[in-house]
């Protein structure tokens, strides 16, 4: 297990001018960035894209690492999805996704980091449901940077997560840790990358 006094932040670039991306992470004080997007570039907000990102929060004394290869959310296998949507627990099994995990925690012990993907809200996005959820499990600190500037405890996600699912009340035969992974399922087969969009994604290239 790891030490629960280390702590790992996660963000969301959304929509967000970078300037106030930036305010967010000042705020929290943030000194690195771990970029889990598979692909890191946005068509619609180019200072998201993984270079010119990279160069600004160098700027701006942020460190930047790109992990998408290991911790990111759209798997390329087969294997990694279940009825065509991504599966977390799958991917949480492979080595890859493991050495990224490693790095990450390492990193923690030498910087302020925050795991950033695109999504606003953490309980839409694998950083939360799958990462987030994988250094929770090793014992780190794990907690949320909202847009609006607040900051959750990963803690906080999963009784949301039980409340969603109907799963927060107590059931004699079914023991909690059972009863939160089922919420995590339930929740990711929602919310996770499908091959319904990998194809629409492959349709809008191609126009």
């Amino acid at each position: 297990m790891a030490d629960a006094a280390v702590e790992v932040l996660t963000i969301g670039h959304s929509t967000l001018p970078y300037e106030r991306f930036l305010s967010l992470l000042r705020q929290a004080s943030v000194t690195a960035i771990a970029d889990v997007r598979t692909a890191p570039f946005s068509r619609h907000f180019p200072h998201f894209n993984r270079d010119v990102l990279r160069n600004q929060l160098r700027q701006d004394d942020v460190a930047y690492v790109f992990l998408g290869e290991e911790l990111g959310g759209r798997p390329k296998g087969k294997q990694f999805f279940c009825d065509g949507v991504a599966d977390y627990e799958q991917m949480a099994k492979t080595e890859p996704f493991t050495r990224g995990l490693d790095r990450v925690v390492d990193g923690a012990t030498k910087y302020r980091i925050a795991m950033m993907c695109s999504e606003h809200d953490p309980m839409d996005c694998h950083r939360c449901l799958l990462v987030g959820r994988a250094l929770h499990e090793r014992g780190l600190s794990v907690r949320h940077i909202l847009t609006g500037g607040q900051i959750v405890d990963h803690r906080q996600i999963e009784d949301k997560l039980m409340d969603m699912s109907g799963k927060s009340d107590i059931d004699l035969f079914e023991p909690p840790a059972k009863r939160l992974a089922a919420a995590y399922r339930d929740r990711a087969m929602k919310v996770a990358f499908s091959e319904r969009q990998d194809s629409a994604r492959k349709i809008a290239a191609a126009e």
